[in-house]
């Protein structure tokens, strides 16, 4: 029976009983006896109780719903909200429920599309930094070396310098083309990627160590690339932000899974306030909904920031992601 109709129906119910009474035997006296007031008190508080009762057991999925409602985030799912309770409240749950399967399903594309366009400029970024910089500031090095043997000694020295600065900027565009363009990854694969990875982040002022796992089942491209990427941020991230001086990447089965683990000794992360979320993180989260993978990014144990990617092994959102 329709919510509407159950609480009309009790209300017509207790009014009926009600006017029953005053109509029967039960009489109010003047001034009011107290074993009377007594009963009616107690009748009173009897529907008020019962009011609240019906109240809170028939409502009590619309307030789950307007919670889930709230809470709602397309880049975390979670269990959706139980469809119970009767008639329009069950089948508003159910349309609820159907509602963000359509979202989910649409951001996903959507993202998918997205990072498929972002990988393609990646692509397209890093062969012309390779192509056309990276050949040119090679030219002007080569250029530089013929004209710093024939120059005098007084301007030689000068000239070695601009060598060196030229050598530089040439280094650093090969570096950024490297992380535009993992080509290590598709050459050698993951494990290799991941070993370079956490090489080309080392340095001075930190330090990165990773222990990758041997013998971890295939994943795809797709998951492959996910994973490099999700490595690459959480790098970036610990690099720029925490402040930490070691940075662990892990690699390692866990149980029906493949587990990345990125963690810092820095100042920690909690997702609020000033730590709120930023584009990187919201990223990563995007990536690993396109191969049905769990994110998690907080706090680790004993201090520092933890970015913990599951991939479960077998099937898998089959998205493209470059």
């Amino acid at each position: 029976m329709p919510l509407f109709w159950r609480i009309s129906l009790f209300n017509s119910v207790v009014l009926i009983a009600a006017t029953a009474l005053l109509l029967g035997p039960v009489t109010v006296s003047t001034p009011v006896l107290l074993t009377e007031a007594a009963i009616l008190t107690a009748g009173l508080v009897v529907i008020l109780v019962a009011n609240v009762l019906l109240l809170r057991v028939g409502l009590g999925p619309l307030r789950r719903l307007a919670h889930a409602m709230t809470t709602t985030d397309l880049l975390r799912p979670r269990v959706r909200p139980k469809a119970d309770g009767d008639g329009e409240i069950a089948a508003l749950i159910t349309t609820f429920n159907t509602m963000l399967d359509r979202l989910e399903a649409e951001r996903a594309q959507s993202a998918a599309r997205t990072l498929s366009a972002q990988e393609s400029e990646r692509h397209r970024v890093a062969q012309e930094l390779y192509d056309e910089v990276g050949q040119t500031l090679a030219a002007v090095l080569l250029d530089l070396k013929r004209v710093a043997d024939q120059a005098p000694d007084e301007v030689r020295e000068q000239l070695a310098q601009v060598q060196e600065t030229t050598r530089a900027s040439l280094d650093e565009i090969r570096r950024i083309a490297r992380r535009l363009l993992p080509g290590v990854l598709e050459e050698l694969g993951l494990t290799s990627a991941l070993r370079s990875l956490s090489d080309e982040f080392t340095g001075p002022s930190l330090t990165v160590r990773h222990d990758i796992a041997g013998g971890l089942p295939a994943l795809g491209d797709n998951a492959d690339l996910v994973l490099y990427r999700v490595a690459q941020e959480g790098l970036t991230n610990a690099a720029r932000h925490s402040g930490g001086r070691l940075v662990r990447l892990t690699l390692e089965r866990a149980g029906d899974a493949v587990e990345l683990r990125v963690r810092d000794d820095g100042r920690g992360f909690d997702g609020s306030g000033e730590d709120a979320e930023g584009a990187g993180i919201r990223g990563m989260r995007e990536r690993a909904l396109l191969i049905g993978a769990d994110l998690v990014v907080g706090p680790a144990r004993g201090g520092g920031t933890e970015v913990r990617l599951t991939v479960p092994v077998g099937d898998r959102v089959a998205a493209p992601t470059g």
